[in-house]
């Protein structure tokens, strides 16, 4: 007699993902009226007609071009597969866009302040064109081209549409309240529309995968034409007049010579970094028993966690809270510290795993509007775009050390690098307390130069 054995897929329940979507919209709508009954001031601002239609149109651009983000990342690994592609040319592929940002992102950063945002996230736009018609009219394996493109969009994505959008808050002498506002929605906003890509591409996908991929790289292409007609239709932005030498002796004296900002882009590096490990290893770790797992569920939990803990973000920002802005950083970058050496230290159940990265994401979606409201007040903004690309040379550099150690050298294990971003998280939990401690007094912002 013949045994039978039923295959077992594990996938999270259904009431998973309703309790993220519940938990974040009772968080948003919940809001308004405690902070009414608090008397707090996030809700007592007035914005001006002008720059509440420019944030509108900088909200739609946004979320325009977090769909195109979360088009392509869907594919990766699964394109190239079904092309044959060797273990090491995928790792090959990787290397190649972590050491494309390596080498221009910092130059990127510094013409986006010399040029002005607006042309530096038409660029992002240009970009993912540039790919989608590359991916469209080739077919063919030799992806390194529109990874070179998707990577330099990507590191755009970074800082680009941020520094736009507090140069024109700055522009018209908006109050702070709505800057902190945006930030937030930004995450919010990012995480949803990654889902929201996710489920277009995964439409899009048939038992063709090739044909999955020509369908998103039209969607890419549709997608991008919109985001540039809405980015033309915005204000104009006038030309920047600062000579490249000023700017340089600006940057020195105010970024490079400031060992607060060193603090803060340790800090943001870090957790780059991690974030980075994380999107490479975290399927290998829950499939690593062997177990079939579905994959394509979990992903919307990490993103529906990051989105509920955004959603956190305007009531740790209401009326007068008893932390400051750095003290609720080393709090969160500790704990995902402690989140990562739990995963690099032994295996754990599969359920475990999801638990712990949701948490991960989570504190991180609350950690992102945390880190651009210390830029504003540390950061002067006509240099914002340089020192943030500027901060992501280690974290990039790092990246590219483990691929090579472990694609090719095999000499350091996956859960090695988990640790690397305990300690990496760890130190930056260190870096934003010693900005406490060395910083200039709460809630002061100066970026003028």
């Amino acid at each position: 007699m013949g045994v039978v054995i039923e295959s077992f897929v594990w996938q999270p329940s259904s009431s998973v993902f309703v309790f993220f979507f519940i938990s974040a919209f009772l968080s948003i709508l919940l809001f308004p009226y405690f902070a009414k009954n608090r008397t707090f001031g996030t809700f007592d601002h007035t914005v001006s007609s002008s720059f509440a239609r420019f944030q509108r149109w900088f909200l739609a651009i946004y979320t325009l071009s977090s769909v195109m983000e979360g088009l392509w990342s869907v594919y990766g690994e699964l394109e190239l597969t079904s092309y044959d592609v060797s273990k090491e040319s995928m790792v090959f592929y990787l290397c190649v866009g972590y050491s494309t940002t390596l080498i221009l992102g910092p130059l990127l950063g510094v013409v986006s302040d010399l040029i002005g945002q607006k042309r530096i996230c038409l660029l992002y736009c240009v970009l993912h064109f540039v790919a989608g018609v590359w991916k469209r009219i080739t077919m063919s394996p030799s992806a390194w081209f529109a990874n070179v493109c998707l990577s330099l969009a990507g590191l755009v994505y970074s800082f680009g549409f941020e520094t736009w959008l507090v140069v024109e808050h700055e522009k018209q002498s908006q109050r702070n309240d709505s800057l902190n506002e945006t930030f937030w929605l930004m995450t919010f906003l990012e995480s949803a529309s990654l889902i929201v890509g996710q489920v277009l591409a995964n439409w899009l996908v048939d038992e063709n995968v090739q044909h999955g991929v020509a369908l998103s790289a039209t969607a890419s292409l549709l997608l991008s034409v919109v985001a540039i007609i809405c980015i033309v239709r915005t204000a104009k932005e006038p030309l920047k007049t600062l000579p490249f030498r000023d700017y340089s002796a600006a940057f020195y004296a105010y970024v490079l010579g400031d060992k607060k900002i060193w603090f803060l882009g340790t800090a943001q590096a870090c957790l780059q970094f991690s974030t980075a490990v994380f999107w490479i290893l975290w399927a290998p770790t829950i499939v690593a028993d062997g177990r079939e797992v579905n994959l394509g569920l979990i992903y919307p939990c990490f993103l529906g966690s990051r989105m509920l803990g955004s959603s956190v973000f305007p009531w740790l920002m209401s009326g007068q809270s008893l932390l400051r802005l750095e003290d609720c950083l080393v709090y969160i970058y500790a704990i995902l510290g402690f989140v990562f050496s739990i995963v690099a230290y032994d295996y754990q159940e599969i359920r475990t795993l999801v638990i712990l990265f949701c948490l991960f994401h989570g504190f991180a979606g609350l950690a992102l509007p945390l880190l651009a409201r210390l830029r504003t007040m540390y950061v002067p903004n006509e240099l914002r775009g340089g020192m943030i690309s500027i901060s992501q040379v280690p974290a990039n550099a790092a990246i590219l050390f483990c691929l090579i150690q472990r694609g090719y050298s095999n000499t350091i294990e996956n859960s090695t690098m988990m640790a690397f971003g305990a300690i990496s998280l760890f130190t930056a939990s260190g870096c934003i307390y010693l900005l406490r401690r060395w910083g200039k007094s709460p809630h002061q912002d100066w970026h003028k130069l």
